[in-house]
């Protein structure tokens, strides 16, 4: 009985563990950029909290440092901040720009939306 449980207890952590690096939200981000400070106070906090956040956490990639070798298929930016919904290393879509909470949630919903059950 001792040996189930711990099976089942394995297979647990480690689905846990895949379901948290299947999906990830890649916000790039530079030095001085006042909409990444937007964004950082309106939407970082609660990010984690919620459904989004808890399918696709977030990753912060500053595009003034090398690129991440994990990321070499995918296409950099220059504007910031950019979003990009990753999902087991594939680009799903991605947001460019920031102009506010409300339109960030519904653009996010539909990218979100894409990605597999």
């Amino acid at each position: 009985m001792h040996l189930v449980f711990r099976l089942l207890l394995l297979f647990g952590v480690v689905s846990a563990a895949f379901q948290t690096h299947a999906a990830e939200l890649v916000v790039l981000v530079q030095p001085g950029c006042p909409w990444c400070r937007q964004f950082d106070s309106q939407i970082a906090p609660a990010w984690p909290k919620t459904q989004e956040g808890m399918r696709a956490p977030l990753r912060r990639v500053d595009i003034t440092e090398p690129w991440p070798d994990d990321l070499a298929g995918i296409q950099r930016e220059r504007f910031t901040p950019s979003f990009i919904l990753m999902h087991e290393g594939k680009e799903i879509g991605r947001l460019r720009g920031y102009v506010g909470d409300e339109f960030f949630w519904f653009r996010i919903a539909e990218l979100i939306a894409k990605l597999p059950q």
